[in-house]
């Protein structure tokens, strides 16, 4: 069938068919981080549902060219520099490099290039002269560039491709200097921004004076100098699709340059927000979590992954901690099914089996339906455990339904990286509580198991003989 996806700009689920004449390369960007602080479990669930998308295109077969910003400079990044006294890059650096650890630590794919809006400060001085000639933004008294809403419309362009917008009843002919204005208002929202005072050493030069880009440029002058003026896939939360994605829009088709039919991008698609224990997340609640708090509580990346994946991207999600205590149990599930599948097949090669992969792939194919695709692995957890106990699996059945889970998990990117055998040191304490056992010493039997799990291995006796585990 293909994969289909939900559009936010025809507000239907459609067939996702790329740009690309050939059908095969695919064009992606996602908004990145703003490297003012650690990213918070809200931000992940939507990085997480990128990394999702971007698996989805591949294990469908297409090139995937994947793009996420990072935005070091605007608003709130400027005034943490002016409170600590340091400077832009000292002050971004470290949570630029915190979010690709943590990027790392749930499971996501790098993408295929990460820009920093400072890298590329030329580019929105070239798009904002476009602009300026095209006599759709303007230079106000204070030397800042502003966009003008109302010669984009009186261009005959549409504003309010994303979100359906009441003209009447929206405050309009405001002009906002901050990057994020009122999703109440309509707005003239800041190209570029005059130097002032407070921004300190951060300026850059331009045509209309020392200043620094607004938000919203960035974004479209980054995407478009990598991916092209047209391209696939623009992924975000939800709520960056106004005032951000819908400035993103008219800026970028404000520019001109485009033929009939064509568009800044094809398609759009947008995650729900995420509550915390059933409400919105807030420090003063105590339910403001990072990916280091929820590690440093003893989960996983891999369990948090599970369990931003466990609900469809377009429905609001309430994450918590029970949430994760289930997401762990439920990969215990997963896990003890692929060791029993590795210890029947034995090293025997296979070749995937085409139940499993061909059920998840159309759950899959279907808007990224995940809470369809988990039934399906886990009915042939269900499946693979009766076969194993009953003892009816062969080692080419075996290697089969391993070679289709690895197949699977390219697309949901939890499965546990196989763990090399213990140290010799562990091997030889396992050794000396067989002998103990042999022996019927089983008082030194017991604290050998208690000396391993100090060590951090668990013993499994099993009929096979005893196998160890890291705890």
């Amino acid at each position: 069938m293909g994969l289909r996806f939900f559009n936010t700009l025809s507000r239907t689920v459609q067939p996702f068919v790329p740009l690309d004449p050939g059908g095969r390369k695919v064009g992606l960007y996602c908004c990145g981080p703003t490297v003012y602080d650690f990213a918070h479990i809200g931000n992940w669930r939507t990085f997480v549902f990128a990394d999702l998308v971007r698996r989805a295109l591949e294990f469908s077969g297409y090139e995937v060219n994947h793009i996420m910003n990072i935005t070091d400079v605007e608003d709130k990044i400027i005034r943490r520099v002016r409170e600590t006294g340091t400077t832009l890059p000292a002050y971004t650096g470290p949570y630029e490099a915190a979010f690709f650890d943590d990027l790392t630590a749930l499971g996501c794919r790098r993408p295929h290039q990460s820009p920093r809006a400072t890298g590329y400060i030329p580019e929105m001085i070239e798009l904002i002269g476009r602009l300026m000639e095209r006599g759709v933004a303007y230079r106000a008294a204070d030397g800042s560039v502003y966009f003008s809403i109302g010669k984009y419309r009186g261009c005959g362009c549409c504003y309010g491709q994303l979100v359906k917008l009441n003209f009447d009843e929206m405050r309009a002919g405001e002009r906002v200097s901050s990057d994020e204005y009122s999703k109440e208002s309509l707005a003239d929202f800041a190209l570029w921004k005059a130097w002032v005072p407070e921004d300190g050493a951060v300026f850059w030069p331009s045509p209309w004076g020392e200043g620094r880009p607004g938000w919203h440029i960035e974004c479209s002058a980054m995407s478009m100098k990598l991916l092209g003026p047209s391209f696939d896939l623009h992924l975000g939360g939800e709520d960056l699709a106004f005032p951000h994605h819908e400035d993103e829009i008219a800026q970028s088709e404000g520019a001109g340059g485009y033929g009939p039919g064509q568009r800044f991008v094809k398609h759009w698609m947008h995650g729900a927000h995420l509550m915390v224990e059933g409400k919105k997340m807030s420090k003063s609640l105590g339910n403001f979590f990072t990916l280091r708090d929820l590690l440093a509580k003893g989960f996983t990346g891999r369990e948090v992954r599970f369990l931003l994946l466990s609900s469809h991207y377009r429905e609001s999600f309430n994450f918590t901690l029970e949430g994760l205590s289930g997401a762990r149990t439920a990969l215990a599930r997963v896990d003890e099914c692929v060791d029993k599948l590795r210890e029947t097949a034995a090293g025997t090669p296979g070749v995937p089996s085409p139940g499993l992969v061909e059920q998840f792939r159309a759950a899959v194919e279907e808007d990224l339906n995940v809470a369809g695709a988990w039934g399906v692995v886990f009915e042939w957890v269900r499946e693979s455990n009766r076969k194993l106990a009953a003892g009816t699996m062969t080692a080419g059945e075996a290697a089969a339904a391993l070679a289709a889970w690895e197949w699977v998990d390219k697309v949901l990117g939890v499965g546990r990286v196989v763990e090399a055998g213990a140290p010799p040191e562990i091997e030889a304490l396992l050794e000396a509580r067989q002998a103990a056992r042999k022996s019927k010493d089983f008082k030194q039997a017991d604290a050998i198991r208690g000396e391993l799990k100090a060590k951090g291995w668990l013993i499994e006796d099993t009929p096979k003989g005893p196998k160890l585990k890291k705890a």
